[in-house]
Parts: C-alpha cells; structure tokens; sequence
C-alpha cells in the first residue's frame, strides 16, 4: 500500500460504514431508489450502499415517508382558471419557427421523412 497516493490510503484506511461526502446517493438516485425505477444493477449497488450507510439509509427512509404521504393525500385537484391559461398554450407553431432555434419534430415525423427521402431516390 505504499505505492497509494494519500487520498488512496485514507479511503481503504476508513472503517466499514464511513463515508465522503461524495460518496454518498445522490438526491436523485434515493428518488429513483425509493420508486423503483433503477435499472437491476444500480438498485443493487444502492441497495448494498444503503446497507451500510446510516445517511443514505435515513435519507431513504425519509423519500419513502414523503412518497406515502403524497400516496395517502387524496385526488389533487387543478384551480380551473389554470386550466384555461394551460388550454391557451399553442400546440402547433404558425408561420417560420424561431431562426436558430430547433424545433420538435415526432420520431415517426422524421421516419416518415427519411422514407420519402429514400422513395424518391430509388425512383430516379
């Protein structure tokens, strides 16, 4: 162990349980963690940090706490006079959109594109 660096012996000199701060999950990660949207292999390596982190596993433990609270808080309901501002939004662009900008275009819009692309070319 020698040949480490001493940021390098400081972390394989920690006890079992003690972490850096940027060791930790981050804020995202407990989210995703707690609704289950982590892919099997992250969920795992969570899963054993978690087990032997106490800040992580309380910081767990309190996304769990506020996922239940929003589950048991009943319908949300929407003012309608939001309702009416949101139904104002435009959802089609009139006339040349915004030099410079990109604008949205569907997956199946441009499949349907490259298609016509190809068609005219093989009629040549």
């Amino acid at each position: 162990m020698e040949h480490l660096s001493g940021s390098f012996k400081r972390a394989f000199a920690r006890r079992p349980g003690e972490f850096s701060s940027t060791e930790h999950l981050a804020y995202e990660a407990v989210v995703a963690y707690v609704d289950g949207e982590l892919r099997m292999n992250a969920h795992l390596r969570a899963g054993t940090h978690i087990a032997e982190c106490p800040v992580c596993a309380s910081e767990v433990d309190a996304q769990r706490q506020v996922r239940a609270a929003l589950r048991e808080s009943g319908e949300i309901t929407v003012p309608h006079r939001l309702l009416g501002q949101l139904a104002q939004i435009p959802t089609e662009c009139h006339g040349a959109p915004f030099e410079g900008f990109p604008t949205f275009q569907p997956e199946s819009s441009r499949r349907d594109a490259r298609n016509k692309r190809g068609r005219r070319r093989n009629a040549r």
